[in-house]
């Protein structure tokens, strides 16, 4: 059945999206693993909204990115109602006169490294301005993470389109606990494959303005406030487990950053053509206050780091029913960093196959290729495949570290309009193999 939404005070079942896709914010590798959650719920509200009602060349003439994360959804807009057309009844007129919709859902998520749940979201989408009609629907609400590892998170968040579509301003507060393994970091630890289990709890703050400056680049500060508490479960039937600094395990992060947008997609949910380049540069201090009780060496301190990212998506149409998509990912990460601060390599999707996070070190590359098709009957095939890297420095990176990723999923059409997909993906990395599942496509 197709997605559906209803207006204001009707109850909802609605298939949003989740962030496969960004957010994409779906920021969040370059910080910490609690900040990647926040991200994750981030976009996960923020997908509600739906492209601004206009062709893509409108689009593109207003210089407004038209990429996003997900959603089937749309405000109501003059469009919806001829300027010339009068109320035949009082119920018509405040039928007319509603602002937005509320939009409910179980969003089903299956992630290697926090398990398989869901992401049940409330969210309130509607016009900034009635007078605007560029601009996308703003949205806000709240989103939950419950997953069959024990892990649970809970966020407020808000996206705003303003002045026709010139800013863009994203809040969110996140507080949860994610129980997940650490790995180690560089290569080697992740080929090891030892183990060591984690809880993580936490909070964050979050938020971002971006301006629109011109040839469609939007362009902004960001800053994060967060705390960050991680209690280590050892294995006491052995000793070969990765070694972790008491640095990271008590943590208060704050950042100031920058992000560079340039969005031009024409559909968001499915691209078909266009281009999406996002960088991100984020400046952390944390103050680290591990427990006496740990039993691990190190004492309070105050630290920086500092991780940049870049994101690089082209879309290609072949035929009506085939679409070409690649990805290119480049992390790095100055200073001293914690391990959750540094580049978890597939927590992104940068590679379908790999546990996320198993790889983690201060620089990363990413780049696959994915072929889409779509069948009759709601239906639709993809297959993929890429490779990456992580390792210390630039100069670093060899061929023999190289991970490699191929497979192959199954698309299930949620919503025609803006061709909304329900995905499960098998893919084989280096050497293990990862089942996934979400709304939308993984980039």
């Amino acid at each position: 059945m197709a997605a559906k939404t209803f207006d204001v005070g009707t109850p909802t079942i609605w298939s949003n999206v989740t962030a496969g896709s960004e957010p994409q914010d779906l920021p969040g590798r370059s910080s910490l693993l609690i900040l990647l959650l926040a991200i994750h719920l981030i976009s996960a509200i923020a997908s509600a909204q739906a492209p601004p009602a206009q062709s893509p060349e409108t689009a593109g003439s207003s210089g407004a990115p038209t990429g996003g994360a997900q959603s089937s959804t749309t405000a109501p807009s003059a469009a919806d109602t001829p300027a010339n057309q009068v109320p035949s009844s009082k119920t018509e007129k405040k039928k007319k006169e509603k602002r937005g919709k509320i939009v409910a859902a179980p969003i089903p998520i299956s992630n290697a490294a926090l398990g398989t749940g869901i992401i049940p979201v409330v969210s309130y989408i509607f016009a900034f301005s009635k007078e605007d009609k560029i601009s996308p629907p703003s949205v806000v609400g709240a989103a939950g993470l419950i997953t069959d590892n024990g892990s649970r998170a809970l966020a407020l968040a808000g996206q705003l389109y303003v002045k026709h579509n010139t800013s863009i301003i994203t809040a969110a507060f996140v507080r949860g606990h994610l129980n997940y393994d650490f790995y180690g970091t560089g290569s080697a630890a992740g080929d090891a494959g030892r183990k060591l289990a984690l809880t993580q709890t936490g909070q964050l703050f979050f938020g971002e303005f971006l301006h629109r400056i011109g040839w469609k680049f939007f362009l902004g500060p960001r800053v994060w406030i967060a705390s960050s508490s991680i209690t280590p479960h050892p294995d006491s039937s052995t000793a070969d487990q990765p070694v972790l600094s008491a640095l990271d395990l008590g943590t208060s992060p704050r950042a100031l950053g920058l992000r560079l947008l340039r969005d031009t997609r024409p559909n968001r949910f499915y691209a078909t053509a266009g281009t999406l380049f996002d960088f991100k540069a984020n400046f952390f201090q944390v103050d680290s206050t591990p427990s006496a009780s740990s039993g691990l060496p190190g004492g309070n301190k105050t630290y920086s780091f500092q991780p940049y990212e870049l994101t690089f998506n082209k879309y290609m149409s072949l035929s009506k029913s085939q679409v070409l998509a690649y990805n290119l990912t480049l992390c790095a990460v100055g200073g001293q960093a914690p391990f959750y601060g540094q580049c978890l390599f597939g927590t992104k999707n940068e590679l379908r196959g790999y546990v996320p996070g198993r790889y983690i070190d201060t620089r990363m590359f990413a780049t696959q290729l994915e072929y889409r098709l779509a069948l009759p009957k709601r239906l639709g095939l993809v297959a993929f495949g890429g490779v990456g890297e992580v390792a210390p420095s630039l100069g670093k990176f060899n061929g023999d570290n190289l991970l490699p990723a191929i497979g192959a999923g199954l698309r299930f059409l949620l919503d025609r309009k803006y061709h909304v997909n329900f995905r499960i993906d098998f893919a084989q990395g280096k050497n293990e193999h990862t089942w996934s599942m979400g709304i939308a496509e993984a980039f």
